[in-house]
């Protein structure tokens, strides 16, 4: 954000301007969200940097609207501050912290408040918070939770949140919505600091198309508009031959339902033909309820696993398929583990985009060097817990900064890898990074790693990359589970309830009406 606004200077839009720009917006934001004006209190902090410009402006927007706005002046301005000046010409008041010590005439003001606006140190947040910053904050927050209409709106991210690292204060102010200015932070999409910033929006604040050029940025949030933009074309004289043939190996004697999830998700996303392969002792249970599959009995070993006599069948098969989705509810009992390792490391490579999912890690992670021994189009789907077991690292530090770590093993593996979660990561060598913009506790359920693995498989049967499925699927599959969360909430959610939604989802991203298009009158 730093060069694109210096960018901007040189692009002829001063950094005054860009103020200005993100004050109106801010103002605009919170009209929309409360609504009328007229007699509505608001306490504005004021940091000593930009955002607490941002906050001055946006205080003479709201005063000019009607508001009742109060301005507290957290940490030393200009002492001749034009934004202050201009924001007390329309009835603003005016309070420093410093004629404040004890913090008397804060509390006052926050008995007859119900909306306050963090805007002290935005992206400033390098450090822990101290001093007056740290009291302010710690009073905000137990403001905040004693009743529930106060609400807190963090200008460009919560106070005492690392814009990039997630990293948060101890006193970091929790936020009830965040109002990014230009683009999101990558902070505010890791944790803990994504606790702390409640709804987020993203405002325009006026930066110049070709301020972007030049700036390294790699990193991206998924949207509706891209993924729509980048789904599988569905000509009107296709047949099922267009749209690939999926094999799912999955399944075993205690995960029958893996299979079928996988299966079901790869078929609702629109894949021609779906085949599933899965151990002899559960085929009667797969095939009685997954009817729209074509069904390849294994022979199995001695845990209710697939046999590593399969081996050799599969391989002289998949030339018939168009991808491989490999993993789900295999199991990890010695004779599954022969069997990934005898299918991946003896004899020749395989050819074909593989998704490896759930114990198709378990079991190559013990394989040294394992992706070495994996097509170059493969793609891995692990959760943290996985990710620890392939990379050696403990989940604490993966989690420390998931972005960076997922990118980075993107890299020395030489696969697209996604990391599994709230806002999950999808990472490949040389090209941008995407984010999820979904954390829905609703999805912590299992076997929703199974239709996500079933979705992917479909979209590369379909004609997409490695990345190009991974990220449009893992934000299908976000927006499925949203969907489902709005109908029941935040608890009960079944992984087939996502499934059911997936059409619904594809439908609605690519933005498609499919009833005819040919009149019945030509004259």
């Amino acid at each position: 954000m730093s060069d694109i606004e210096e960018k901007s200077v040189k692009l002829g839009v001063s950094t005054d301007q860009l103020m200005e720009n993100a004050g109106l917006s801010l103002a605009k934001a919170l009209k929309l969200q409360v609504g009328r004006f007229a007699g509505l209190k608001v306490l504005i902090l004021v940091g000593p940097g930009n955002n607490g410009g941002d906050g001055l402006v946006m205080a003479r927007y709201l005063g000019k609207w009607g508001a009742q706005v109060t301005v507290y002046l957290t940490a030393r301005r200009p002492e001749i501050d034009l934004k202050l000046i201009s924001a007390l010409e329309y009835g603003v008041t005016s309070i420093s912290s410093n004629n404040d010590t004890d913090f008397s005439k804060l509390y006052l003001l926050l008995k007859d408040c119900r909306l306050v606006v963090d805007a002290i140190l935005g992206t400033g947040a390098s450090r822990p918070l101290e001093g007056r910053f740290k009291d302010i904050a710690i009073a905000i927050n137990h403001w905040r939770l004693t009743a529930s209409e106060n609400q807190v709106v963090a200008v460009d991210l919560p106070t005492g949140v690392n814009p990039d690292s997630g990293e948060a204060d101890s006193a970091s102010l929790d936020a009830d919505y965040t109002l990014s200015l230009g683009f999101p932070k990558a902070g505010l999409f890791q944790f803990p600091g994504a606790n702390s910033r409640g709804k987020l929006s993203v405002l325009d604040i006026g930066i110049p198309s070709d301020a972007l050029e030049g700036i390294d940025i790699d990193l991206e949030l998924l949207s509706p508009e891209w993924v729509g933009k980048n789904l599988p074309n569905r000509p009107i004289d296709s047949h099922k031959g267009t749209y690939g043939h999926t094999l799912i190996v999955a399944g075993s004697k205690n995960y029958i339902g893996a299979a079928y999830l996988s299966a079901q998700a790869a078929i609702r996303t629109g894949s021609g033909l779906v085949t599933v392969a899965s151990p002899e002792c559960i085929y009667p249970i797969l095939a009685s309820k997954l009817t729209e599959a074509i069904h390849i009995p294994l022979p199995d070993n001695v845990q209710g696993g697939i046999s590593s006599e399969s081996v050799d069948f599969i391989r002289s098969n998949l030339n018939q398929y168009t991808a491989l989705a490999l993993g789900c509810g295999l199991g990890t009992s010695d004779g599954t583990r022969e069997f990934v390792q005898k299918l991946f490391c003896e004899g020749s490579g395989l050819d074909i985009p593989l998704v490896l999912d759930a114990d198709g890690l378990n079991n190559i992670c013990m394989i040294d060097r394992w992706w070495k021994y994996l097509p170059s189009n493969t793609v891995l789907t692990p959760h943290p817990g996985e990710m620890a077991r392939l990379s050696g690292v403990p989940v604490v530090s993966i989690l420390q900064d998931k972005i960076d770590f997922t990118q980075s093993r993107a890299n020395y593996w030489e696969k697209v890898v996604i990391l599994k979660g709230s806002h999950t990561i999808i990472a490949a060598p040389d090209v941008n990074t995407f984010v999820s913009p979904f954390a829905n506790p609703a999805m912590s359920s299992g076997g929703t790693g199974d239709v996500l693995t079933g979705i992917i498989a479909s979209l590369i049967s379909q004609g997409l990359s490695g990345i190009l499925a991974a990220s449009c699927g893992v934000y299908i599959h976000g927006q499925a589970g949203g969907l489902v969360a709005d109908q029941f909430g935040d608890a009960g959610l079944t992984a087939t309830d996502i499934t059911n939604e997936l059409p619904k989802t594809i439908k609605a991203l690519r933005g498609i009406t499919y009833s005819s298009d040919v009149s019945k009158k030509l004259g």
